[in-house]
């Protein structure tokens, strides 16, 4: 180890660092010839620029992770020199760069593994597993964490973990401890310490601590699958007891009563509600109320069956003391919307309720009683919609519209647009429209007044009455497009606008305005030739574009003179054109031999339970081919019956994705029996 001298470190600390050629090396930035001076600063007398050098460091060479560069492999010994002596300040972000890059080295590709990287590994494990038993818990804790990432077989790492764990007294270090023991005895070759270590932690499923028992389940769990299941009950005793607080010190988790919880929740990966249900139990702790329900919230987005046994325990947390926890209990309720309709009376007790969450748009439990009623197509959720339309009551609602990933992160509880909530609710459009037309007669701004104009093309010709502030909007150069786009929605009602929406269509240099002017000139009714004429020219390179395609489907078969040009689209690289091409291409010639296999090969997917979102298109687009489209339906017949939840995105539309898409295969059916 180094020793400091009267006036710092002596060289043993920076020893072969000047013979190293950094500017020849990389790292995520580019030249490492900073890397030097970095190091340095790790070892200065100063905290914060000791932290802030370590911090820039780790965004150097670590950044996103994705490659193990060539200056991370040379900095490594000088890392571990920093990391082993005490009078570093930044000792703990040292060690969690190390051991970030340590767990990136086992999981990236050869290619990307900087060559010098493993032997300078094997150099600097001793160092590491020396800091097993350094003075301080914390540098303990964060070596430990260095060990369990890392992969290098047991029979290196074991016997020092075992030595340890027979000498470590600190609990928080203890729990860390044994999630390294149970990464390290399945590293092969785990060497003869294996058997040990193995009964070490089987031991420990007994222990009268109950977070070392929920240790030794994480630890073991890998290895033998049927072992979560079988231990719920431990899982959930650890997990509910005021112990897990200690999680929040330990290098594994870092997180409360919720971080313990999602953590634990990928132990459990079948559909089973047991876990998710166990959570949902009362609890003192608002935390663990509000991380219940947001497991609960996760599992019912990736699968339909738990939420008969879930609903009741998420609808007795409707009247929680705590605003977070029943927002969250009624935004669930929302999610699930017709299957939770026989809660609809509890949700509608919650339209005054004002409390507002603790977040940058404060949304209130009312308003996710409103979206929550949407859902279920209550009528109660009228009045409070058309006040929000009208403006004269604050909203929650999001501004746009906003896609959350899925992935396999806990669920994310935020409210749609309002004009998403709208679209919701055509069979009350009768009661709302003479909102929109009050609003919409006020001139809105152009974001709004396109919102609006979106719901009444969703609408359709159930939005008729609202064609006169349409006519007077396609005056409006700012908000024509809007209005044109709803009264292409709204159909022949809106025959007034034909000869300004003919005008447009043909104005000089417009583009995809006049595109969309000749097509709503033809869906209110006008005749075909200006649509034919406007998009005529809308290919480039004898390529259509994706919006002109859906534009050409509408024309039906007098849209086959372009057959010629759409029909090499069908084989397009780009999944979205080859669907509106097949489309558009049945449309104007009938042609089923080559449109089909291309709609069927986009939907192929959709059998294994996987969903992208040219999928629902390209589902709706067989169903209107109808009979030939028997080898697609044959195809999804057991999709429909799967309990994983068909979705591409998270949140919300986890949910109306899955009814869409579900809806879709159902219509492909009745056309192809």
């Amino acid at each position: 180890m180094p020793v400091f001298g009267a006036d710092g470190m002596v060289t043993r600390m920076w020893e072969g660092l000047e013979e190293i050629g950094w500017a020849g090396l990389k790292h995520n930035y580019g030249s490492a010839e900073d890397v030097p001076g970095l190091l340095h600063r790790c070892a200065g007398p100063s905290p914060e620029d000791a932290e802030e050098a370590a911090d820039e460091l780790h965004n150097l060479l670590y950044h996103q992770g994705g490659w193990i560069c060539s200056a991370a492999s040379a900095a490594l010994p000088f890392l571990l020199r920093l990391a082993a002596d005490a009078r570093v300040r930044c000792r703990r972000t040292v060690l969690g760069l190390v051991a970030s890059l340590a767990a990136e080295s086992g999981r990236v590709a050869d290619r990307l593994l900087d060559p010098g990287w493993p032997p300078a590994w094997e150099q600097v494990l001793p160092e590491v597993l020396d800091l097993l038993t350094d003075p301080d818990p914390g540098i303990r804790r964060s070596a430990a964490d260095v060990v369990s990432d890392c992969d290098s077989p047991g029979h290196l790492l074991l016997p020092a973990l075992l030595r340890c764990w027979q000498v470590e007294r600190d609990l928080v270090n203890r729990l860390d401890l044994t999630l390294a023991l149970g990464r390290a005895v399945t590293r092969e070759p785990a060497g003869n310490r294996a058997d040990e270590a193995g009964a070490l932690l089987r031991s420990l499923l007994d222990s009268p601590e109950p977070q070392l028992r929920l240790a030794a389940v994480h630890a073991l769990a890998p290895h033998d699958p049927g072992l979560a299941e079988s231990r719920l009950e431990v899982v959930l005793d650890a997990i509910r007891a005021p112990s897990a607080e200690l999680w929040q010190r330990s290098s594994s988790v870092a997180g409360g009563a919720r971080g313990v919880q999602y953590w634990t929740a990928a132990l459990y990966t079948s559909a089973s509600p047991a876990f998710a249900l166990g959570l949902l139990a009362d609890h003192h702790d608002e935390e663990q109320r509000v991380g219940g329900l947001t497991q609960a919230g996760g599992l019912l987005a990736q699968w339909r069956s738990p939420a008969e046994v879930l609903l009741p325990a998420i609808a007795d947390r409707l009247d929680d003391p705590v605003t977070e926890v029943r927002y969250r209990a009624v935004e669930l309720l929302a999610c699930l919307g017709p299957v939770a309709a026989a809660h609809a009376d509890a949700v509608a007790g919650l339209l005054e309720d004002t409390a507002a969450r603790n977040t940058r748009t404060g949304e209130t439990v009312a308003e996710a009683s409103l979206w929550a009623l949407a859902r279920m197509n209550d009528p109660r959720c009228v009045p409070a919609l058309a006040e929000r339309v009208r403006g004269v009551a604050r909203s929650g609602f999001a501004s746009a519209s906003a896609h959350f990933g899925s992935g396999h992160s806990p669920h994310f509880p935020a409210l749609p647009a309002l004009h998403e909530v709208l679209t919701q609710v055509p069979e009350h459009a009768a009661r709302l429209l003479p909102s929109i037309r009050d609003r919409l007669g006020k001139a809105p701004e152009v974001v709004g007044c396109k919102q609006l104009c979106d719901v009444l093309a969703a609408w359709g010709p159930a939005a008729k009455s609202a064609v006169p502030q349409l006519l007077d909007l396609l005056e409006d150069d700012e908000r024509w497009t809007a209005a044109a786009t709803a009264l292409a929605g709204i159909g022949p009602a809106g025959n007034g606008g034909r000869e300004l929406l003919l005008a447009r269509s043909s104005a000089p240099d417009s583009g995809a305005d006049a595109e969309l002017a000749a097509w709503a000139y033809l869906r209110v009714g006008g005749e075909r030739e200006p649509v034919l004429s406007v998009l005529g020219p809308a290919a480039v390179g004898g390529r259509f574009p994706h919006p002109s395609l859906r534009k050409l489907a509408d024309l039906g078969s007098h849209a086959a003179p372009f057959a010629d040009r759409i029909r090499p689209m069908v084989n397009d690289r780009d999944t979205w054109i080859r669907v509106e091409a097949a489309h558009a291409l049945w449309a104007a010639t009938g042609d089923t031999e080559s449109t089909v296999p291309a709609l069927l090969e986009a939907v192929r997917d959709l059998a294994e339970g996987t969903f992208f979102p040219v999928m629902l298109p390209a589902l709706r687009y067989l169903a209107r081919i109808g009979p030939a489209a028997r080898p697609a339906a044959d195809l999804l017949r057991d999709v429909a019956a799967g309990d994983r939840r068909l979705h591409y995105s998270g949140g919300w539309r986890a949910f109306t994705e899955d009814e869409s898409v579900r809806v879709a295969i159902d219509e492909l059916f009745a056309a192809t029996a």
